[in-house]
């Protein structure tokens, strides 16, 4: 075998330019499929972390009207009990869960002011004390919610950076009194995401799917909830799970322990926000498109194995003369076919190789012009290796045959 690879690196460095022209088909063909799959991947990559966000893991659990969240504004609806200390605790001790929050909320509230500032259309959430840890934020002044603020029913507040611009200019919001409803809270402290993030827009689908106008958000216990709407509200869950990957089985699982506090109400039925599937529907979307490419890509391999074929066809009639002395000598058919098969998988793996680094570069250049993210699979660059030796063994059989077949007597008579 090593005799071979020198006889065919030899054959085909005394040819550089016949052989890069016969291997430009492969390249081509290999360059396009790698920088195909490094779009899809890092496209695809894109899409689970603009919906997955960075990297909570979060899984809301929410009451549904068939396939659209129910709004609390229309009134705590028929049927629904609230979520019982137990159930809470069930939720918790799940495998999958590393920590869960219970919370009521409004969106689009106009009743939030302070003098003469208001905060239009905000979102009031009702939180309890594991809120802040398990949905990922870190309050940066003042101080987060202490159990005394529950325990008291202290009408305590937490206000996002957007909330405390929109309240107060001057940047003093500590310690200040805003109006909820009518009623005072004190601006406890200001919070924010642990870990900034903001989805990659690049384009209008991408716009109209995770565009979100951030309006501001008021977070105060949830022992004050009552007095501004009322007793027994039924509540969001929020769990935390621990991998991505667990994020679907954690919804299913909260969504089953939740549904035993709807009863005698057909319409309404706690389901969870997953996430991870929509991102792979997407990908599956992006995919199947992006498939269609690889086929079309696929044609210049094709071609490049049909350009292989000719060259060595070529190479064994240039050679009969060595094959007919060879077996003279005392060559069999299995050792000609072996090296003949052993030059052809060389020139087209060389092939492979010059066209992954050019599909690497291709789709880095791609990524960089159009900003659609790229990411290499290294499982594709193997493959694309490995696939490329193949062609070379495929398309070069039928001349290694030949040479194979080839009578000693006659290959000698023809020179």
């Amino acid at each position: 075998m090593t005799e071979n690879l020198r006889i065919a690196f030899a054959g085909i460095w005394s040819h550089k330019l016949r052989s890069f022209l016969t291997m430009l088909g492969v390249i081509i063909g290999i360059a396009s499929i790698i920088a195909i799959v490094s779009t899809i991947k890092g496209t695809n990559e894109q899409i689970m972390k603009n919906l997955i966000g960075a990297g909570n893991n979060n899984v809301t659990v929410r009451l549904k009207q068939g396939s659209d969240d129910y709004w609390m504004d229309q009134g705590i609806p028929q049927g629904v009990m609230p979520v019982s200390q137990e159930m809470k605790e069930q939720i918790r001790d799940l495998d999958d869960v590393k920590e869960a929050s219970f919370y009521m909320e409004r969106s689009y509230v106009d009743d939030i002011r302070c003098g003469s500032q208001s905060l239009s259309q905000g979102r009031l959430a009702g939180v309890d004390m594991q809120y802040l840890s398990t949905c990922g934020y870190v309050v940066y002044k003042g101080r987060p919610f202490a159990e005394s603020d529950f325990k008291t029913f202290r009408k305590a507040a937490l206000l996002d950076e957007t909330a405390a611009r929109a309240l107060f200019p001057d940047g003093n919001a500590l310690g200040k009194i805003i109006e909820i409803k009518g009623e005072p809270f004190t601006v406890a402290g200001l919070y924010r995401r642990a870990e900034a993030f903001k989805p990659v827009i690049n384009n209008l689908q991408d716009y109209m799917t995770y565009y979100t106008q951030d309006y501001g958000t008021v977070l105060i216990p949830d022992a004050d909830w009552p007095i501004l709407y009322g007793f027994d509200e039924p509540q969001i869950c929020a769990a935390r799970a621990v991998s991505t990957d667990a994020m679907s089985d954690v919804g299913r699982q909260v969504e089953e322990i939740m549904s035993s506090c709807v009863y005698n109400n057909e319409e309404i039925s706690y389901k969870a926000d997953d996430l991870v599937e929509k991102a792979k529907n997407r990908q599956d979307l992006s995919s199947s498109t992006n498939s269609m490419l690889i086929w079309i890509a696929s044609i210049a391999l094709l071609v490049g194995g049909i350009g292989v074929m000719n060259i060595m066809l070529v190479s064994v009639t240039e050679r009969t003369s060595e094959i007919g002395l060879k077996k003279a000598l005392g060559a069999r058919r299995k050792t000609i076919l072996i090296q003949f098969l052993t030059e052809s998988a060389v020139l087209t793996s060389i092939g492979g190789v010059i066209g992954v680094a050019a599909g690497i570069a291709l789709a880095m250049v791609i990524s960089r012009l159009t900003g659609a993210p790229a990411a290499v699979s290294v499982p594709a660059i193997i493959l694309s290796v490995a696939f490329s030796m193949v062609i070379g063994i495929v398309f070069g059989l039928l001349p290694s045959v030949k040479a194979a077949n080839l009578s000693p007597i006659d290959a000698l008579r023809r020179e």
